[in-house]
């Protein structure tokens, strides 16, 4: 599993998650990745991040510390039931018919972390820039959708 952050800058260290995504874990690459970049890309602390509603993003430990940091960065809001429109979502679907394409198939788990992270690391900067840019026309669409699907 991969866990990474973009901004419309780029897209900053993918970390490799070796074991399940529980709470502490995720807490971890929180305070240990997401932390720093905010701090360095927002130091006024008008910085806002992105999360969905998987378990271990809504834990107790976890909103505790996202608490704790409300005046460094904020946590969007992501209502229950909501359409996934994580522009992240899109990088992974790009790696997913990369590594597809490419022939042989990896032989290991160790070839396949390494492919996916040099396909991570030369996605364009164009790409973060429209992804970050189109947010406000997908959330239009699917607000104007009441919720539903919708295909962008």
């Amino acid at each position: 599993m991969l866990w990474g952050k973009f901004s419309w800058a780029a897209l900053r260290p993918v970390v490799v998650v070796e074991k399940t995504m529980e709470a502490a874990n995720y807490l971890n690459i929180i305070a240990d990745q997401l932390h720093p970049y905010m701090a360095f890309l927002f130091p006024t602390g008008n910085g806002i991040f992105q999360q969905d509603n998987a378990p271990c993003h809504k834990s107790r430990i976890v909103l505790e510390w996202f608490e704790e940091h409300t005046d460094e960065f904020h946590l969007m809001s992501w209502p229950p039931n909501s359409p996934d429109l994580k522009p992240i979502e899109h990088i992974w679907g790009v790696m997913e018919r990369q590594l597809r394409a490419q022939t042989p198939p990896c032989p290991n788990v160790s070839t396949l972390r390494n492919r996916c992270l040099d396909i991570c690391y030369n996605v364009s900067p164009v790409m973060y820039q429209t992804l970050v840019a189109s947010i406000p026309r997908r959330v239009a669409a699917v607000w104007k959708a009441k919720g539903g699907a919708k295909r962008y």
